[in-house]
């Protein structure tokens, strides 16, 4: 079906409640849609109720978007580390004494085992919860919002510089 069958009403139907002419940092040149970042205080993150209205709520939207970025570098060193995790709490509940073995080989052994549900299932979890907050800081970025985006950078920033040396090469790189 070709576009200009298509027909008008439906779209302009679907967005009849958004006025994009008002919506700051967007210009609707000849040229189409250019974006750019502005330095508003009032820019809802989410959703409407998610909207500052004052200088502090706007700080206060900073302050948890660089918590979230923080959490989220937080959350890739806990995925990276996982399975040797994983063999750490194990080695904890083994009640024996006298171990034969030395803690590192133990370790060793216990994070190279087969593939088992519960360990896969963990993992499983930690990767939605990685992707669901890597996409609520993508939207925060997406706003154009120059207070947002420094946030998220500074969050960024402040989990790696404090979490980093977890998170092992292939995040590095």
């Amino acid at each position: 079906m070709a576009m200009s069958s298509m027909p008008s009403s439906s779209s302009s139907a679907s967005m009849s409640g958004m006025d994009h002419g008002s919506m700051p940092g967007m210009d609707h040149g000849s040229t189409g849609m250019t974006m750019v970042f502005f330095t508003a205080t009032d820019t809802p993150l989410y959703s409407t109720a998610f909207t500052p209205h004052t200088t502090g709520q706007y700080a206060g939207i900073c302050v948890f978007l660089i918590a979230l970025a923080f959490i989220f570098r937080g959350l890739i060193a806990l995925r990276c580390n996982a399975l040797t995790l994983w063999a750490m709490w194990r080695r904890r509940q083994d009640t024996r004494i006298l171990l034969r073995e030395p803690v590192n080989e133990r370790l060793a052994k216990l994070a190279d085992r087969p593939w088992r549900i519960n360990e896969a299932a963990a993992i499983a979890v930690l990767d939605v919860i990685l992707v669901g907050v890597g996409y609520l800081l993508m939207l925060a970025v997406m706003t154009m919002n120059v207070g947002y985006f420094m946030s998220v950078l500074g969050g960024t920033f402040l989990g790696s510089f404090i979490v980093g040396r977890w998170t092992g090469a292939a995040v590095v790189h």
